[in-house]
Protein backbone atom coordinates (compact mmCIF):
# COMPACT_ATOMS: atom_id res chain seq x y z
CA UNK A 1 0.00 0.00 0.00
CA UNK A 2 1.12 3.45 -0.63
CA UNK A 3 1.12 5.48 2.21
CA UNK A 4 -1.12 8.39 2.18
CA UNK A 5 -0.62 11.99 4.23
CA UNK A 6 -3.49 13.73 5.56
CA UNK A 7 -3.74 16.38 7.83
CA UNK A 8 -5.18 15.80 11.26
CA UNK A 9 -6.44 17.49 14.47
CA UNK A 10 -6.43 16.42 17.79
CA UNK A 11 -9.45 17.06 20.09
CA UNK A 12 -10.34 15.33 22.97
CA UNK A 13 -7.96 12.29 22.50
CA UNK A 14 -9.00 11.69 19.43
CA UNK A 15 -7.47 12.72 15.69
CA UNK A 16 -10.25 14.02 13.71
CA UNK A 17 -9.49 13.70 9.71
CA UNK A 18 -10.83 15.66 7.24
CA UNK A 19 -12.47 13.15 5.06
CA UNK A 20 -12.40 9.13 4.44
CA UNK A 21 -9.60 7.20 4.10
CA UNK A 22 -9.48 4.42 1.60
CA UNK A 23 -9.14 1.84 3.90
CA UNK A 24 -10.96 -1.31 4.95
CA UNK A 25 -13.02 -1.35 7.66
CA UNK A 26 -10.85 -3.23 10.19
CA UNK A 27 -7.71 -3.14 8.71
CA UNK A 28 -4.43 -2.27 10.34
CA UNK A 29 -2.53 0.80 9.70
CA UNK A 30 1.02 2.08 11.07
CA UNK A 31 0.73 5.75 11.91
CA UNK A 32 3.95 8.34 12.34
CA UNK A 33 3.16 11.61 13.51
CA UNK A 34 4.47 14.94 12.97
CA UNK A 35 3.88 17.90 14.28
CA UNK A 36 2.42 20.48 12.16
CA UNK A 37 5.01 24.38 12.08
CA UNK A 38 3.06 27.04 14.01
CA UNK A 39 3.63 29.93 12.04
CA UNK A 40 5.70 32.97 13.99
CA UNK A 41 3.07 35.38 13.66
CA UNK A 42 1.18 33.37 16.06
CA UNK A 43 -2.17 31.78 16.48
CA UNK A 44 -4.00 34.45 14.20
CA UNK A 45 -3.27 32.21 10.81
CA UNK A 46 -4.46 28.88 13.09
CA UNK A 47 -7.62 29.97 14.23
CA UNK A 48 -10.70 32.54 12.49
CA UNK A 49 -10.25 35.68 14.38
CA UNK A 50 -11.46 38.99 13.68
CA UNK A 51 -11.01 40.01 17.23
CA UNK A 52 -8.04 42.73 18.22
CA UNK A 53 -4.85 41.32 19.36
CA UNK A 54 -5.63 42.64 22.98
CA UNK A 55 -8.18 40.80 23.01
CA UNK A 56 -6.86 37.58 22.06
CA UNK A 57 -3.88 38.06 24.36
CA UNK A 58 -6.40 38.78 27.57
CA UNK A 59 -8.08 35.43 26.43
CA UNK A 60 -5.42 33.08 26.03
CA UNK A 61 -3.49 34.83 29.10
CA UNK A 62 0.05 35.01 29.89
CA UNK A 63 0.88 31.63 30.18
CA UNK A 64 -0.75 30.80 26.61
CA UNK A 65 2.02 32.71 24.67
CA UNK A 66 4.74 29.85 23.35
CA UNK A 67 6.00 32.42 21.15
CA UNK A 68 6.79 35.39 23.87
CA UNK A 69 9.87 35.84 25.16
CA UNK A 70 10.77 33.72 28.40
Amino acid sequence: MEPINVEAVYEHGTLRLPCELPLREGQKVTITIHGAKVSERGPRQLIRWTGTQEDLDHLLGPDNHPWAEE
